[in-house]
């Protein structure tokens, strides 16, 4: 059993900006709702520590492990609840240039395993939202940096 999760923004700014201040694990708890605080290095293999919290749910840590890590395009990691297959979470952020000039987001989690269908109304409850409410913010906080301002 499958379950994504996709939400997305428009950012006005560069994708290196965009790509700075997602990948500034250390400042998250400066300005994150939902991954609260972030430890590690964003590289190929490297495992993170997250501390996650859904809008209106649980909290929890997780340590997934960075699958890719390609600058201004996309991030990339995979979580595991338990062993292997009983419930992964792949999530991806992924930066498009806009013909218009900025950057929209694309922030998704493919879920897979055998506790998926037990834990679908969670995620699309409390998961999603806290998505949106991350989106929101970064959007916020890149497009108040100094660099990402015209001229």
């Amino acid at each position: 059993m499958s379950l994504q999760l996709s939400t997305s923004i428009d950012i006005d700014a560069e994708p290196g900006i965009v790509w700075q201040v997602l990948t500034d694990l250390d400042a998250y708890r400066e300005w994150n709702p939902f991954i609260t605080r972030a430890d590690g290095t964003v590289a190929v293999g490297q495992r993170l520590t997250l501390r996650m919290q859904p809008v209106g749910g649980r909290g929890m840590t997780l340590r997934p492990t960075v699958q890719e890590a390609t600058p201004g395009r996309r991030l990339r990691w995979l979580g595991r609840l338990g062993v292997s297959g009983l419930f992964d979470g792949e999530h991806v952020f992924t930066l498009v240039s806009r013909p218009d000039g900025g950057v929209r987001l694309v922030q998704e989690e493919q879920f897979r395993g055998l506790l998926v269908p037990l834990m679908t109304r969670s995620l699309t409850t409390h998961t999603r939202p806290a998505f949106e409410a991350m989106n929101e913010a970064l959007k916020h906080r890149v497009e108040r940096t100094p660099a990402a301002q015209p001229g």
